[in-house]
């Protein structure tokens, strides 16, 4: 269980992040994790640990780039799964940043999270502090996907000339693909390769290039919806409101078929309705991330909207590496960021983007 804090902010832009926030991110990231991105108690303590050696990490917005300024992503990459028992290795991320400047050719100054969903919005804040760099308000995605091709600045048509990614045992590999989804392929072979689990850095963007191609403000959005989580005596509700979620049912989970393929953790998980729920029954469909939610052969919620299973008495979102049979659950859905609605963010993300033959529905739409 994720560990929680006292330390509640005001609502005031937060300016730097220190180690009194990373429960309350950890908490949010793992509900905008919509299942993936990594389960965060690792990071959470990694993250404090790096904060309290280094100081404080400057959060600065888009506006405030300047023209030296360079952003670049940097994310863990492979299995959920196996993410929980391989930590990366000291020197990693310097070795990572080391070749993303050289190929620069300049100092990188800012790390965005690739996306702001699970450990991949936490652990940027320690890379940067252990780094020197500042961290900017926003990310890939404003949620957790499990493809390259899924960000924000591919939609926008930000090109990515390269990529880098490292291994535990030191290595470092440079990609130059004709297109994300072939980046992709390459990063998702490398990794299997590696045990199936990197960190990886590309898209080097500038004050320029980053403007209209990311979706800002997410970190303060996800601490925030970890304090309402942590302060509130009604977690569920509380949660639900900060995000303008909905409830779809509560209950327990009743079948689970989960295995891990290709880097990627598939499956699908079953909950069966309790209490005022009873009688009903949901099919969530998983691809690292919550997928579909279906019931009675309907799709309630479908990619690119968000669902996240959280506890149905903490609140605490729950990773698809962590559901178990019997758990007793919540389902929360809530609109994505318009981005995602553009043609090309439904061809990059919408249900036909994981094999699914079926229109996409906005959330808010549905019929339940």
């Amino acid at each position: 269980m994720v560990q929680t804090s006292s330390a509640v902010r005001t609502a005031a832009p937060l300016t730097e992040i220190t180690a009194d926030d990373i429960a309350a991110l950890g908490v949010g990231t793992a509900i905008f994790g919509t299942g993936g991105g990594g389960a965060v108690y690792t990071a959470q303590i990694t993250v404090e640990n790096a904060l309290r050696a280094h100081g404080p990490v400057p959060l600065v917005s888009v506006d405030d780039l300047g023209p030296d300024d360079v952003v670049i992503l940097m994310s863990g990459i492979g299995a959920p799964t196996v993410g929980i028992e391989m930590l990366s290795a000291t020197g990693q991320i310097h070795a990572l940043l080391a070749e993303a400047e050289r190929l620069l050719g300049r100092p990188v100054t800012t790390l965005m999270a690739a996306e702001i969903g699970g450990s991949n919005g936490v652990q940027p804040i320690g890379w940067a502090a252990r780094l020197g760099l500042k961290v900017l308000d926003a990310d890939g995605m404003g949620r957790a996907f499990p493809d390259a091709a899924m960000v924000a600045m591919n939609v926008a048509g930000v090109p990515c000339e390269w990529a880098v990614q490292s291994d535990v045992v030191g290595n470092i590999s440079v990609m130059k693909t004709i297109d994300l989804h072939w980046l992709e392929r390459h990063a998702r072979a490398l990794t299997v390769a590696s045990g199936s689990i990197c960190i990886g850095a590309h898209y080097p963007m500038t004050a320029d290039t980053v403007k209209g191609a990311v979706i800002e403000g997410t970190v303060s959005a996800a601490i925030r919806v970890g304090h309402a989580l942590m302060s509130s005596p009604d977690p569920v509700s509380a949660v639900a409101a900060e995000l303008d979620a909905r409830v779809l049912m509560t209950g327990k989970i009743t079948d689970l078929d989960r295995r891990t393929a290709g880097g990627f953790v598939r499956g699908s998980v079953t909950i069966t309705g309790t209490g005022a729920d009873r009688g009903r029954l949901q099919r969530l469909e998983l691809q690292n991330e919550n997928l579909l939610v279906l019931e009675d052969g309907e799709v309630l919620v479908s990619v690119p909207d968000l669902i996240t299973i959280i506890d149905a008495e903490t609140g605490h979102a729950i990773t698809t590496e962590m559901l178990r049979f019997g758990q007793r659950v919540s389902v929360l859905a809530w609109a994505c960021d318009p981005i995602w609605r553009t043609p090309r963010g439904l061809e990059l993300a919408g249900p036909a983007a994981f094999g699914y033959d079926l229109p996409y529905v906005p959330f808010e739409g549905a019929a339940r």
